[in-house]
């Protein structure tokens, strides 16, 4: 089942691409983009990170500020060496048996990826909006950044 609008999110742990445990406890109390794409390295992930990477000093500009990370099934290496191909300045996680993306209830697009989903989670640890960037990554963001309006965050 896909987290929906107030749901809680559950804490969890995952690899970074520099090979270090991240949990999301690590940010409590703080807004925060989760974005879900299929595989490093394909055109609409890339175009999907490079928007987030765009608007990247946007997020940390809001008051309060947002964090964005990423999360795929790609390996710790295949992370690291994306994220330095496209200089991307976010956190990047590796879920390989996809147990955060059950967690949020990704479903696989064609029985084979990872579908494109965001969730916009607020400082406690709610559900505030939930996104599908199947082909449109650019207006995704934008309207990530519409509803973080919404929500209160400037």
């Amino acid at each position: 089942m896909t987290l929906k609008i107030g749901d809680n999110v559950d804490d969890f742990e995952l690899q970074t691409s520099e090979g270090t445990t991240f949990s999301l406890r690590e940010l409590e109390g703080q807004w925060k983009i989760i974005f879900f794409y299929a595989k490093s390295g394909s055109p609409t992930c890339k175009r999907g990170c490079l928007s987030f990477k765009e608007q990247y000093d946007l997020f940390r500009s809001l008051n309060p500020p947002v964090e964005v990370i990423g999360i795929s099934q790609d390996s710790i290496e295949q992370h690291r060496e994306f994220k330095r191909e496209m200089g991307l300045p976010f956190i990047i996680l590796s879920d390989p048996e996809r147990r955060v993306a059950e967690l949020f209830g990704v479903p696989l697009h064609l029985g084979i990826f990872p579908s494109k989903s965001s969730f916009v989670i607020g400082p406690d640890n709610t559900v505030r909006h939930v996104y599908d960037w199947l082909f449109r990554p650019r207006k995704h963001v934008a309207e990530i950044i519409s509803g973080l309006s919404q929500s209160g965050v400037e």
